[in-house]
């Protein structure tokens, strides 16, 4: 008993026990946005993506400066025959730059681009599904 007596005094004086009336500003601080009706979405989460290389090298030349830079700053990963890269960004800037790679999946189409550009949207639509 007196150790749980000792524990409610600390958090009581600490004030970690005291809840404010309006949450909306604790959900902002940890990244939350409100959404209505007791639910919170979380913020735009950075994931980490093998994007396969044929891809990568199309969006490191792309007019966009923000797929751009972000591919710039992936870490290429060897295996095999080919390569892969990972980059580490919000899951927007990779449903962007799927979109502005849709270019290898277009119909006359090298096979080589055709699957890289379905193996990123499979990753990418797996992680949206998981997030």
């Amino acid at each position: 008993m007196r150790l749980a007596d000792a524990a409610r005094r600390a958090l009581d004086g600490a004030g970690a026990r005291k809840v404010p009336e309006d949450l909306s500003a604790l959900l902002a601080d940890a990244g939350l946005a409100d959404v209505g009706e007791g639910q919170a979405v979380a913020a735009d989460a950075s994931l980490a993506l093998d994007v396969p290389g044929l891809t990568a090298e199309q969006l490191r030349d792309t007019e966009d400066q923000t797929v751009r830079e972000t591919f710039a700053a992936g870490r290429t990963v060897r295996r095999g025959q080919g390569c892969s890269v990972r980059v580490m960004a919000p899951l927007s800037i990779h449903q962007a730059a799927l979109d502005l790679c849709a270019g290898l999946a277009a119909e006359g189409a090298a096979p080589a681009g055709r699957k890289a550009y379905r193996v990123y949207a499979d990753r990418t639509t797996t992680a949206s599904a998981t997030a």
